[in-house]
């Protein structure tokens, strides 16, 4: 078992003010997925969602991703993980990025040496990077347990596997909607995929994979189709296959449902029984 638990597939879980997302956490583990992921628009408001999770549920592996550096100091990451260790030792997995500025490698070194000066230190066993470009690769396979990036290619998982090496962990987060209707599944994902096209390194990253300005600011045809594995559970299965293949340890699934607003239950289960059980 390494730091992203015992399975291949992961899921992402959203937090609801009700509470409801506890339950939630119970039924994805009771569905066979291995690591359940707080993304970090959940952790707006603090990181308690994290430690409630895995209070919440038995064994499975519980990570953030991510717990954004502009928004939190090494502080609060430092107690978050004690408290948790403290009870549930090896259950929390600290995914860190976000961090913002002209040198971006500098900051979150700093921020790295932070967690590692701290007695007990936040291991790099026990953390892993947003990584996506060559350089902050490097930096997840040297001062963390590995990489979490999204929305790539398979071809990119295969090029980040060369860079980290066997030892580090690399855990591809890919959106997933379960519809086999091209113009609703494409629609369901451009918001989250859009979004994101402005944000941090994923632009930059996006050329890198050979997307054209044209392809990221209409999110094309061609370009969701790349990002996202949509369609019946058997495509979505072949597109995390492909990521497996290509060097991933964990495919994260980050199900958008393709009627706002809803929990995706329905999905989880076809999903679970598709590609876990």
């Amino acid at each position: 078992m390494n730091a992203l638990g015992s399975g291949p597939i992961g899921v992402t879980l959203d937090v609801r003010p009700d509470g409801g997302h506890l339950d939630d956490a119970v039924l994805l583990e009771s569905l066979g997925f291995s690591t359940i992921w707080i993304t970090g628009g959940q952790l707006r408001d603090g990181l308690d969602p994290l430690r409630d999770v895995v209070r919440a549920t038995g064994t499975v592996s519980v990570g953030s991703a991510i717990i954004p550096a502009w928004g939190y100091a090494p502080d609060e990451v430092i107690a978050l993980y004690r408290d948790v260790e403290s009870t549930h030792p090896g259950r929390l997995i600290t995914g860190l990025g976000g961090v913002q500025g002209a040198r971006p490698l500098k900051t979150m070194n700093a921020y790295l040496d932070r967690l590692d000066g701290a007695r007990p230190p936040v291991p790099a066993s026990a953390r892993m990077l947003s990584a996506l470009g060559p350089r902050m690769l490097e930096l997840a396979r040297d001062r963390a347990a590995g990489a979490l990036p999204l929305m790539v290619t398979p071809e990119y998982t295969g090029q980040a596997r060369g860079i980290l090496g066997e030892a580090a962990a690399l855990a591809v987060m890919e959106f997933v909607v379960l519809e086999e209707d091209p113009r609703t599944a494409r629609d369901a994902a451009r918001e989250p995929v859009a979004f994101l096209s402005e944000v941090g390194g994923y632009p930059q990253n996006l050329r890198r994979m050979g997307f054209t300005d044209e392809d990221i600011a209409g999110q094309s045809d061609r370009m969701i189709d790349a990002l996202v594995a949509w369609g019946d559970a058997d495509a979505v299965g072949e597109r995390v296959g492909r990521h497996l293949h290509a060097g991933a340890d964990q495919v994260v699934l980050v199900v958008q449902p393709t009627t706002p607003d809803t929990v995706p239950r329905r999905e989880w289960h076809e999903l679970a029984e598709a590609l876990i059980r």
